[in-house]
């Protein structure tokens, strides 16, 4: 059996765009993701400070060390610029794996930078 556990998070990213019009998914400063161990086209779950939206998209790495975050597509009806938001994803793991998961937080400023990780 595999059950469902916190793999990392970016924890309070600030939305820098939305791209109503687009194919939808988010947009992420690819640094950001090595950081939080989030693969190219990843499926992640988003939650919105500001205004309580959650939604299940995929991650589209943007330029390294841009700070993008980008909500692109139909997303962007929930979510708008300057949000606050955390960045999930998810591993499906054995509960003796799940025991010793230790998910990967990466702590942002209002600027999209590090501030710590563990």
């Amino acid at each position: 059996m595999f059950i469902k556990i916190l793999k990392s998070k970016l924890h309070r990213a600030t939305v820098t765009g939305t791209k109503l019009h687009y194919p939808g998914s988010i947009e992420i400063d690819s640094k950001l993701m090595e950081a939080a161990d989030i693969a190219p086209y990843e499926s992640v779950l988003v939650a919105d400070l500001n205004n309580g939206s959650r939604l299940e998209t995929y991650a589209v790495p943007a330029q390294p060390g841009s700070g993008k975050v980008v909500i692109l597509g139909a997303a962007a009806q929930l979510i708008e610029p300057k949000d606050i938001i955390i960045i999930f994803s998810f591993g499906y793991y054995t509960p003796e794996d799940a025991e010793k998961l230790k998910p990967k937080i990466v702590i942002l400023d209002e600027n999209n930078k590090i501030v710590s990780s563990s």
